[in-house]
């Protein structure tokens, strides 16, 4: 997958997850949870809709690796490269 593909990814799935979340303005580097107004359980969503679409398991010490849509795109392009 390509950069501008995994971040489409991340917005497919919070908007899956929050069809009020509002992507207009988004800073790809600060906290998409400041930003979206997401809460521990819509993250916790978000990881887990990446687990059932790309079989990826995201170890919870590495969760703050995926603050930020810029963070979350780094973190993910080793895990997706051959998606």
């Amino acid at each position: 997958m390509t950069r501008d593909s995994i971040k489409d990814l991340v917005i497919e799935i919070i908007e899956d997850i929050d069809d009020e979340a509002d992507f207009d303005g988004l800073d790809s580097d600060q906290p998409l949870r400041d930003q979206l107004d997401l809460d521990s359980m819509d993250f916790l969503d978000i990881v887990m809709e990446l687990r059932k679409r790309h079989q990826l398991q995201i170890p919870e010490e590495d969760y703050p690796q995926l603050a930020t849509l810029t963070s979350c795109v780094n973190y993910l392009e080793p895990l997706l490269k051959d998606a």
